[in-house]
């Protein structure tokens, strides 16, 4: 029997008739022969219908073809040096299964807002098909690390009863008889998880009511944060070098296809590979900003533009060490050499793109904590839990979170983060 495959496995075939489970996505004829683009969610290539090749009645059919039909195909797998994918099918028979017209996105220029008004269907397209395998393998990518690297993949709740960060910037829900929030984030849940099996990782939708319009902002995204028992700062920079660099090599390794799709020169993401990764301290940052002639002081924080302008001097990411404390969380722990920053690091991604993980050594003293808590204006009672892992067996610890949607946005080159998860949520859109 001729054996079914995936467009993705023609080259194993070539010069053998196989069977192809695919959906049209376009279509041209000249005279006695029809061209069929094809796809089937592994890759897109062509295939050839020649009148004198197939009978009337496959012809017929292939004639009468619209958009996303869907069918089975017979035929012969040839190499077509012409395509980017390399190969074409010489097609024999074909099945059709589903023949609609009215296929609402053409094979013309659609605007953004149409486009995600149709999410449900635009994702069948070759753009984000690119854009969704590279995240399938960043995400396999990621996690093949951390096991290698010896973590325990660690789920925090969604659920919250109060903020890990202290923000006000939370989607507010009703939980039977209490208040509760949807997760900014599962770090402080990781700490548990640190502490109890040495180094974790947890990998999620996080959630964020910042009223923001910019293209690095959803509502809601992915996370994945690593936290390591017995880690100091330094130790956890040298692991987030290693592992951009691993998940990096492979897209590189598995996904020149997509990177074609999406005319992304692989060559600019070549470096990260290499590791040596700068770490520019917060000081020498803002003395860049100043010498630019950019109205920037000690203490301030980055806003998109200028962090898009210190990216662009790299060629691969890199980190931003101790921040002012004003401007970070409470449970990192200060700098012994400057108390008015924290031992802290975000990396930047170059090209413009900006800050894509951020982390740092936790304070693992019980009484500093409890006043850095103070300080911040928390109530003390939402964090007793919390304050239990520095009562009881307290090591020091590290720890940091990477945006999943804003690497791949650098990875892919997106314009906006919209594009680098399947249905993104902003402020204006919670549909479809």
């Amino acid at each position: 029997m001729t054996e079914f495959i995936s467009i993705r496995d023609c080259a194993k075939h070539v010069d053998e008739e196989v069977k192809m489970h695919v959906w049209l996505t376009d279509k041209r004829s000249s005279g006695k022969i029809i061209f069929l683009q094809l796809r089937d969610g592994t890759a897109f290539f062509q295939g050839v219908v020649r009148k004198n090749d197939v009978s009337e009645e496959a012809f017929a059919a292939a004639k009468s073809l619209h958009q996303e039909a869907s069918m089975i195909v017979t035929g012969t797998v040839h190499k077509d040096e012409r395509s980017k994918f390399g190969f074409e099918l010489q097609v024999s028979n074909l099945e059709v299964i589903s023949n609609r017209e009215g296929y609402p996105i053409g094979n013309k220029e659609h605007g953004i807002d149409f486009l995600l008004d149709h999410r449900h269907l635009w994702l069948r397209s070759r753009r984000p098909f690119a854009i969704m395998q590279i995240r399938n393998t960043l995400f396999k990518a990621t996690v093949d690390f951390f096991e290698k690297e010896g973590f325990v993949k660690f789920d925090a709740p969604i659920f919250m009863h109060s903020a890990p960060e202290g923000t006000t910037e939370l989607f507010h829900t009703e939980y039977f008889d209490h208040d509760a929030y949807l997760s900014q984030s599962g770090q402080l849940y990781g700490e548990v998880g640190a502490e109890a099996f040495g180094k974790i990782f947890t990998f999620g939708p996080t959630f964020r009511a910042e009223p923001s319009k910019t293209r690095r902002h959803l509502t809601e995204f992915w996370m994945m944060e690593p936290e390591m028992a017995w880690m100091h700062q330094d130790e956890s920079l040298d692991l987030q070098e290693r592992f951009l660099a691993y998940i990096t090599k492979q897209v590189l390794d598995k996904n020149q296809y997509e990177l074609s799709l999406l005319g992304r020169d692989p060559e600019k993401l070549r470096p990260t590979t290499e590791g040596n990764f700068v770490r520019l301290d917060y000081g020498e940052a803002v003395k860049m900003l100043q010498e630019d002639g950019r109205d920037f002081k000690w203490g301030d924080d980055f806003g998109a533009p200028d962090e898009a302008f210190i990216s662009e001097q790299f060629d691969r990411p890199f980190f931003i060490v101790n921040y002012p404390t004003s401007i970070k969380p409470f449970y990192m722990k200060k700098n012994p050499e400057n108390p008015k920053t924290y031992l802290c690091a975000d990396v930047l991604a170059p090209e413009g793109y900006g800050e894509i993980m951020g982390g740092s050594e936790r304070e693992s003293d019980y009484d500093i904590l409890k006043q850095q808590i103070e300080e911040a204006g928390l109530t003390m009672s939402d964090y007793d839990w919390y304050l239990d892992l520095r009562r009881y067996g307290s090591v020091p610890h590290s720890g940091f979170g990477m945006g999943f949607e804003r690497v791949i946005a650098w990875i892919c080159k997106l314009d906006h983060v919209r594009e680098a998860i399947p249905f993104p949520r902003m402020m204006n859109r919670l549909e479809p």
